[in-house]
């Protein structure tokens, strides 16, 4: 698996573990201090680096090719998954896949963005930022949703919407912008979670939503740690720093109110359990679309709509 720059203290450690336990077998020598010592010191080193992950640390995990995607989840926290293609207008955009599925028992509409994990697939998915037909797409999903009082699940994991001169010929602003007000305005339940990254307009263009969630290890940011570094120090390498400044990783987004819960991973990231990061997934939405069913329609859409006004602090004059 591919290691990131501050995993590698714990990959040498588990390098010299592998050794002493080979040796051990093979020349029939009794290592066991050794290698329990070894082992502790592991562990102690796992929870030092797991448990005191900096922000820029947890972008670095939210991007790592092996963490599970939109359809992995899909595959693994919901059944009966049936895809539907297009936006009637352009075409189908296979950054933003949608259709229906059933999570817990309930029947609900899931729209999100794929990433792909080599060159082919990415080419196909446009390494998760969708065009404006993905945005169109994905509010025809949910106004279908609407439609058929359907609760929504949108599965956000996006650098940003395209920024191509394409996208901008298409009306790429202006399709982000008819999302977010066309979401305030459904009588269904919308539960949004932040899988991995969380870049600017793009995951915003389908996470106006009742319950906003994120994985333990992604961020939700208005600009890329690089490009905010690029813009105030002139130069990417203070990502590091403005990652920081930022306040862009789940547990500082938590403690602002501007997400309402995080979904926990193991130690290291989704990608070392994606069946532990799924189950977790399925559970926590499942629970949340089960408190939003239960209101009024009226209660519902007051309830967002001040949920959104509350962010950001004024100051009058």
């Amino acid at each position: 698996m591919e290691l990131l720059e501050f995993e590698k203290p714990i990959a040498e450690l588990e390098k010299e573990l592998e050794l002493l336990q080979n040796k051990s077998r093979s020349q029939d020598i009794d290592l066991s201090s050794e290698i329990s010592a070894i082992e502790a010191k592991l562990t102690e080193t796992r929870c030092e680096i797991y448990e005191n992950l900096s922000p820029w640390q947890r972008v670095q995990i939210a991007r790592h090719t092996k963490r599970p995607y939109m359809l992995d989840y899909i595959a693994r926290s919901f059944t009966d998954f049936s895809e539907l293609h297009g936006d009637r207008i352009v075409g189908d955009d296979h950054a933003m896949p949608g259709g229906f599925a059933t999570i817990e028992g309930q029947r609900c509409v899931v729209i999100g963005h794929q990433k792909g994990r080599d060159l082919k697939e990415n080419l196909k998915r446009n390494f998760g930022s969708a065009h404006p037909e993905g945005y169109r797409k994905s509010l025809r999903l949910m106004e279908m949703a609407n439609k058929f009082s359907l609760p929504i699940v949108a599965l956000i994991d996006t650098p940003g919407a395209f920024p191509g001169i394409g996208a901008e010929e298409r009306n790429i602003a202006e399709a982000i912008a008819r999302n977010l007000r066309e979401m305030m305005l459904l009588d269904v339940p919308i539960v949004a979670v932040v899988l991995g990254e969380g870049g600017s307009g793009g995951a915003l263009g389908i996470g106006v939503a009742d319950k906003v969630l994120m994985m333990e290890n992604a961020y939700y940011s208005v600009i890329s740690p690089e490009g905010c570094a690029a813009i105030l120090w002139k130069h990417r390498k203070h990502a590091p720093e403005a990652a920081q400044a930022m306040k862009i990783a789940a547990p500082d987004l938590a403690k602002l109110g501007l997400i309402d819960g995080v979904i926990p991973e193991v130690p290291g990231g989704a990608h070392h359990d994606p069946d532990a990061a799924a189950d977790a997934l399925r559970e926590i939405v499942s629970k949340n679309l089960k408190e939003l069913l239960a209101l009024s329609k009226k209660d519902l859409k007051n309830r967002r709509y001040e949920k959104f006004r509350r962010f950001g602090e004024w100051e009058q004059i």
